[in-house]
């Protein structure tokens, strides 16, 4: 740093570096020290330089001054230790050995003290070179360690990331899922009320008609009755001469029939309000909602594995950017059921192609997920247009079968039984029998053609309880 900016690092009062600056509103800079002594003595508080008065009796530290100070000084003290070579401070001897037992530099006189009698020497820039390459070995598991962590928290960033992609993306499908429900539900909604407006428009036609119709006849009933009781009112040889005609037109009204009242004319309540969430459910069940007894686990899935959006298929395509979590698949192309089974019976369908390769079963939840590991695995697959079953790369066997398209997977966990079974021809394909000591998950594997998990049957049962359909 040059003499000009030493100056102007120094305080205008003791011509020293700023020791503690405080900035005047003025903008002039002083020892905090420096400034107090100034003003001790005098009424008004003014400047030392431009004398201006300042706004504030307790200026504010100057931090950038301060740190500027620091650094010129630490700088200076390196430039004058660099200039001076380092002596011993008993003999003012130049450090020219190293003794190893004290582990510490000395200087000839030093080698011959009491202090260091029968004690092992080496000349400085040996024992330099040593002990810099002793703590390079030292230092390198702490480079590497370094490399692995940078590298572990770019993971974590993509995680963080790939959490909102994921979020976003399922909030997404969820609102679709939903718009989908609604969108059914409105025009269920639309169709039921229509149906009823239709009901309420014929049967009140249907009234209006009866109506008008009784309307008609009481006028007519009306018209006789008057006339009639007009006649009786009359003389006696008026009545008598019109006596006839009235008798038989009163004697014929009541050949009219009598007015009844129309059974079904109401609205048929029960039929629009009967069951009917259980009927709009039982609808929907069987237009647009379907139950997988397998859904696929994503963050478990190969990077070059492509999952449909519900779930249940997965196809082979080109890698992905997602996260190297722990759960995923690094070498085999591999995706997991989202859920593990240890006891019960658990059965899905899986449709599979003619071509390439493929497998699924199940395996171990400890099944290595970063390296090829042959065991923990039963499987059925398709190599070379052959069909094979197996447990390891060395316990396999061919299967006498032709062009499979749906598979049925029985899992009986407390039985340890995993059957697998051709659902177009009804037929059992091969039974593995191991006693399972862990929780197995259902996998699919595939280099080509896309492999599906089939949605099951619902059946609507007492209970209203999904069933797959079994042999």
């Amino acid at each position: 740093m040059s003499s000009q900016s030493e100056k102007d690092l120094s305080c205008p009062v003791c011509h020293d570096i700023f020791k503690d600056p405080v900035i005047l509103s003025c903008s002039h800079s002083f020892c905090k020290d420096c400034l107090q002594l100034w003003w001790r003595d005098k009424q008004i508080k003014s400047c030392p330089i431009c004398k201006t008065i300042p706004l504030l009796n307790d200026p504010p530290r100057n931090l950038v001054l301060k740190n500027l100070c620091e650094a010129f000084i630490i700088k200076k003290a390196l430039k004058a230790s660099k200039k001076s070579e380092p002596l011993c401070s008993l003999h003012s001897e130049k450090f020219k050995l190293f003794c190893l037992d004290h582990q510490q530099p000395v200087c000839v006189v030093c080698r011959d003290s009491i202090a260091h009698k029968n004690h092992r020497f080496r000349p400085i820039d040996e024992a330099a070179h040593g002990h810099r390459k002793e703590l390079k070995e030292l230092l390198a598991p702490l480079k590497v360690l370094k490399m692995n962590t940078e590298y572990t928290k770019r993971e974590f960033d993509q995680i963080a990331e790939s959490i909102k992609v994921q979020a976003q993306q399922t909030e997404e499908q969820i609102h679709e899922e939903f718009k989908k429900l609604r969108q059914f539900l409105q025009k269920e909604e639309n169709t039921r009320i229509t149906a009823l407006k239709t009901e309420e428009k014929q049967k009140s036609q249907m009234m209006k008609e009866k109506t008008e119709n009784l309307n008609r006849k009481m006028e007519t009933l009306s018209e006789t009755i008057r006339a009639t009781e007009e006649q009786l009112r009359a003389e006696d040889v008026v009545f008598l001469q019109s006596y006839k005609a009235a008798v038989i037109r009163v004697k014929q009204r009541p050949l009219m029939e009598d007015p009844q009242l129309v059974s079904g004319a109401l609205i048929d309540v029960a039929k629009h309000l009967g069951n009917l969430t259980y009927n709009i459910w039982n609808k929907m069940k069987k237009k647009m909602v379907s139950y997988t007894p397998v859904i696929l686990d994503p963050n478990t899935a190969h990077p070059q594995l492509i999952l449909s959006d519900d779930l249940t298929s997965v196809t082979f395509g080109g890698r992905q950017k997602v996260p190297d979590n722990p759960e995923r698949f690094d070498y085999c192309k591999v995706v997991l059921g989202s859920e593990g089974f240890d006891s019960g019976t658990h059965i899905w369908d899986v449709e599979v192609g003619e071509e390439g390769f493929w497998a699924f079963g199940v395996v171990n939840e400890s099944f290595e997920r970063k390296t090829q590991a042959p065991s923990g695995v039963w499987q059925l697959s398709l190599k070379d247009e052959k069909y094979i079953v197996a447990t390891t790369p060395d316990t396999y066997k061919y299967l006498p079968v032709k062009k499979l398209q749906r598979v049925r997977v029985q899992l009986e966990c407390d039985r340890g039984k995993l059957s697998l079974f051709d659902l177009d021809t009804n037929t059992l394909i091969h039974t593995f029998k191991h006693n399972f000591t862990e929780k197995l998950f259902p996998y699919l594997e595939t280099k080509k053609k896309p492999l599906k998990i089939l949605p099951v049957i619902l059946k609507v049962d007492e209970h209203i309880t999904p069933q797959s359909t079994g042999f």
